[in-house]
């Protein structure tokens, strides 16, 4: 039976989210009846086994590195917090931007950026972390039956990954509802904040090697970081008849544009932080190799039926794999087969300038 929620054509505009009516059947009584769609679907995310895997996938640095870095979950919530507090400050759909934001990275690899650099190259048709999100919350979820989010919370997952270009954009890349485009904004507000403090954290890099450009701006604490840059957001969005139209001011656009540079070059690209991010990748690359070449290994693989193609189920279970688990895999596999060495596997991939 086709499902009610995701039958739907996404480019038709969609009605307000304060006004929405709830997609799906009407018949639900009790606790259902007093829950919005939005925050359904929040805690049919909330309640995932991919949301509770982000605990020990990589933001940035190694998360069983230190208990003290952020996760991928931590920076889940972390965006989450700011996604409801720009749409409580513009009167829109808190539940929704809550939604969205916590299934937006629900499709990233172990091992950060760096592992969906080598799924993107590997895998014919490529791979990102955005549209992976969709596949799970769609189809891979649930046991193969999908999430069943409103088509406003899938779209707002598709669409918010900005790579190294604009936080608000135009056009078939603009979410659908202000809430998605909020939770872009959200974004990378949360990874400008914790990226530098967990940096200092590891001392990667030290207090006064931070640009005083950046100190002088956005202070010197995520806190700081993330008031400045929401209030500078409610300062300069405006709404019109064409509904709104979020900014940040020229500055702050221009201080987050040196201070991404700046994160990108300092942090991302350290070579103690590349060196350790490819020494956890070569498990990635193992794991790969191994499924390609052994095809009794590769029917191991947990609903691969799911796929259209033997490349698809293997990058949906590498792109599921937490770091511990890719590592503990890739040595369990070693002890029993040896179908691709590791020395064979000389391959260079540095972390991902993508955005978090």
């Amino acid at each position: 039976m086709p499902n009610p929620r995701l039958t739907e054509n996404l480019s038709d505009p969609p009605k307000p989210a304060m006004v929405q009516e709830a997609p799906g059947p009407k018949s639900q009584t009790g606790l259902l009846a007093l829950m919005s769609p939005y925050q359904l679907d929040r805690d049919r995310i909330i309640h995932c086994k991919a949301f509770r895997r982000l605990a020990h996938k990589t933001q940035v640095f190694v998360a069983n590195s230190s208990d003290h870095y952020r996760s991928r979950l931590t920076h889940t919530l972390e965006v989450s917090q700011v996604a409801r507090t720009l749409a409580g400050a513009f009167s829109l759909n808190e539940d929704l931007a809550e939604a969205i934001a916590l299934g937006h990275d629900l499709g990233h690899t172990p091992f950060g950026h760096a592992g969906e650099k080598f799924l993107n190259r590997h895998v014919p048709g490529g791979f990102n972390h955005h549209d992976h999100s969709v596949r799970i919350v769609t189809k891979l979820a649930n046991n193969g039956l999908g999430l069943n989010l409103s088509r406003e919370v899938i779209d707002g997952i598709a669409k918010h990954s900005k790579g190294g270009g604009p936080v608000f954009v135009k056009g078939p890349k603009c979410p659908l509802t202000p809430e998605g485009e909020l939770v872009r904004a959200s974004d990378i507000i949360a990874y400008l904040a914790h990226d530098l403090e967990d940096a200092l954290e590891s001392r990667l890099i030290l207090p006064n090697e931070v640009p005083e450009q950046i100190k002088s701006i956005f202070g010197s604490s995520a806190f700081d970081r993330v008031k400045v840059m929401i209030e500078d957001l409610m300062a300069n969005s405006k709404v019109t008849e064409n509904g709104y139209e979020f900014s940040f001011s020229p500055t702050i656009s221009q201080a987050m544009d040196f201070f991404r540079s700046f994160l990108h070059t300092k942090v991302y690209q350290h070579q103690s932080l590349v060196r350790r991010l490819s020494f956890c990748l070569d498990n990635v690359k193992y794991i790969f190799n191994s499924l390609i070449q052994d095809q009794a290994l590769y029917e191991t693989i947990p609903d691969r039926h799911l796929a259209a193609t033997k490349y698809q189920a293997i990058s949906d279970f590498i792109a599921g794999m937490t770091d511990r688990f890719a590592m503990a895999y890739a040595e369990n596999i070693s002890a029993k087969i040896k179908p691709a060495s590791l020395k064979n596997l000389d391959y260079y991939d540095p972390p991902s300038g993508l955005d978090s």
